[in-house]
């Protein structure tokens, strides 16, 4: 399907960890170089802690400091963009619905025409629940783009829903994989001590992979215009990536 290439642009990233680190300093470049007006927003609640330098985009120093805050920091003083993140964790309808909320640019300088943002969510997570709740926000969405990533050590998905004029166009990862549906997570902000020191084992690999088949996707959005993949699977160990592509209706020929 086509997006417009000229729209003022807002992306909201929920996770700055081991796929969201990865995804950073390309998206920042991305944005960047493209000739729009654009807004990257990256919300994590979580501190860098020593565990996560092996496979996570983080430095020795950034130890004890939050992740959004690290990354947004870091990478928007490289490329002289403004810098914004929430250092906490987005875990209600409420609060969901105000980050991706759109606003009206003005057309031009002089111009008193607006031209409402292009707004996509982008989930880098590591939990069911918080996909639950982009799950349920998408839908009640006029129009969004929610892009979300997941990957165990080796294997991994990104799925790319879309609505427009109220309506699902490509299907998001609730509907994909209805088992993330399932009432089993919790949010970081529920967990113990105990629970939030045990996760899934991923690996740098993965990350990364799942990192660069997200920008891919974004790239195709914003600088093409373009796009007809609806979700993608890989493997590090096999170093396979499938695509799933839209198929284009053949039009028919008028009688």
């Amino acid at each position: 399907m086509r997006f417009s290439k000229n729209r003022p642009v807002k992306i909201v990233q929920l996770g700055a960890g081991g796929t969201g680190g990865h995804i950073a300093p390309h998206l920042y470049r991305l944005l960047y170089a493209l000739d729009r007006r654009t807004r990257y927003i990256i919300c994590d609640g979580d501190v860098v802690e020593g565990k996560n330098l092996v496979r996570q985009n983080f430095a020795p120093a950034d130890q004890g400091e939050n992740k959004a805050k690290m990354l947004a920091e870091r990478y928007s003083t490289v490329f002289g963009m403004e810098t914004e993140y929430v250092p906490a964790f987005v875990e209600t309808e409420e609060q969901l619905r105000q980050l991706l909320t759109p606003e009206q640019w003005r057309a031009g300088p002089y111009s008193m025409e607006t031209i409402k943002e292009m707004v996509i969510l982008l989930g880098a997570l590591d939990n069911n629940k918080s996909r639950q709740l982009c799950h349920r926000v998408f839908h009640q969405a006029r129009e969004l783009i929610y892009i979300d990533s997941g990957n165990g050590e080796y294997t991994g998905q990104v799925v790319c829903g879309v609505r427009q004029a109220g309506r699902t166009i490509y299907p998001p990862i609730g509907t994909a994989y209805p088992d993330v549906l399932e009432d089993t997570d919790k949010f970081p902000t529920e967990l113990s001590c105990a629970e939030a020191s045990v996760s899934a084992p991923q690996s740098m690999a993965a990350n990364i992979t799942a990192a660069m088949a997200a920008v891919d996707m974004i790239y195709n959005i914003l600088a093409l215009g373009e796009s007809t993949v609806r979700q993608v699977t890989f493997s590090t160990r096999s170093v396979n990536v499938r695509p799933t592509i839209q198929q284009r209706k053949k039009r028919r020929k008028a009688a």
